[in-house]
């Protein structure tokens, strides 16, 4: 039996998009919570990313005692809207999630994650939002080709000072190790990351490695 409940609802983003978000209630909150819920973004909507894909993740969170909060950005699902090509129409969907997430849930802080190009979008509206504590990239798209669409988001968290990880395989397409650490040598404040040996872009995204990503997720808010 699982030890969260799931929560449907629907939030408006400042420009009159509805949001279709599912929180992952845990029954009991852990002791090492922190005050904390976890905001899931997924990969990007044009190749089909959904919040389904993060429901993996949110799960086990919320087996862990943390509130965890999927949600389909616009156009995507039963969202409405259309979705940007670059991602910055979706970091006010970002934004507005995160604000509901403050009231509808007794947490005063956000860990914010991002999966593939929903890391970038992530990585935008950190610091539009006090309540955003950390963060956590899931193989972000740091690469050359990637960086056509998702260039102009890289500063937003590069320069941001609060704590942030990096999680990527070894073997992901969109970014070299070598690329990641070139970036990563530019960021301010606390910066770390995991690398999964042998892993590649879409093989991280499976749910293979969801227990995986929970651990270093858990690691990284038992840090802050």
């Amino acid at each position: 039996m699982p030890s969260y409940t799931v929560e449907s609802s629907t939030v408006e983003a400042p420009d009159g998009v509805n949001l279709r978000t599912r929180i992952f209630r845990p029954k009991q909150v852990t002791k090492d919570n922190k005050n904390m819920a976890i905001v899931l973004v997924h990969p990007y909507s044009i190749m089909g990313g959904c919040q389904d894909l993060m429901q993996g993740i949110a799960s086990g969170l919320a087996n862990k005692g943390y509130p965890a909060v999927t949600f389909d950005m616009r156009g995507v699902g039963r969202s409405t809207g259309k979705p940007s090509l670059t991602g910055f129409a979706e970091v006010a969907d970002v934004v507005a999630v995160c604000n509901w997430v403050s009231q509808i849930i007794s947490s005063h802080k956000i860990l914010l994650l991002g999966s593939s190009a929903g890391a970038p979008i992530a990585g935008s509206a950190v610091d539009q939002l006090e309540q955003v504590v950390g963060y956590v990239s899931l193989g972000y798209p740091f690469g050359m080709m990637a960086s056509i669409l998702f260039g102009r988001h890289h500063n937003a968290i590069l320069q941001s000072p609060k704590p942030k990880l990096f999680v990527m395989g070894t073997r992901d397409g969109f970014t070299s190790v070598n690329q990641l650490n070139n970036k990563l040598k530019s960021a301010a404040g606390r910066t770390e990351k995991h690398l999964i040996q042998g892993v590649s872009h879409f093989e991280m995204e499976g749910p293979d490695y969801d227990a995986a990503m929970v651990n270093c997720i858990l690691e990284f808010i038992a840090s802050l």
